[in-house]
């Protein structure tokens, strides 16, 4: 067996944002040479999360929706009394999850077609890294 590991860096624009990956995760499976295995992306930082879902219209802002209304930015958070004032991104990485796993099958991601990996920024504006790390043989 073995593995490849690559790392992709952010900066976002905004302090919220959602960014595609699934080419630069294919793009790092195509490198392995892995033909058959998994690939793991994790978001390195407790503020973001990967997940995989459609991309069709709309659903982007839905989620982004959903998850102000479940952990609404601004109110006055316990995690606030550290200096900190971004609470409601560590909640709502809680809600999306840090990390997926895809498979792997005949050197390609293996999955609907219409699915497709995504990077969610919930305190952006500064420097962040996923760890996309592919296992197989």
């Amino acid at each position: 067996m073995k593995s490849f590991t690559h790392y992709l860096w952010f900066n976002t624009r905004k302090h919220r944002e959602f960014i595609n990956i699934t080419h630069e995760v294919e793009d790092v499976v195509q490198k392995s040479g892995i033909q058959e295995g998994m690939v793991l992306v994790s978001a390195m930082h407790i503020t973001a999360a990967v997940y995989v879902n459609d991309a069709e219209s709309g659903l982007i802002e839905d989620i982004e929706e959903w998850l102000q209304k479940l952990a609404p930015e601004g109110p006055d958070y316990h995690h606030h009394r550290t200096g900190e004032v971004n609470g409601d991104a560590h909640l709502k990485n809680l809600l999306m999850h840090h990390q997926i796993i895809v498979p792997i099958t005949e050197g390609r991601l293996d999955f609907g077609p219409w699915q497709q990996i995504y990077y969610a920024e919930f305190d952006g504006q500064r420097r962040k890294r996923v760890v996309i790390k592919a296992i197989g043989e």
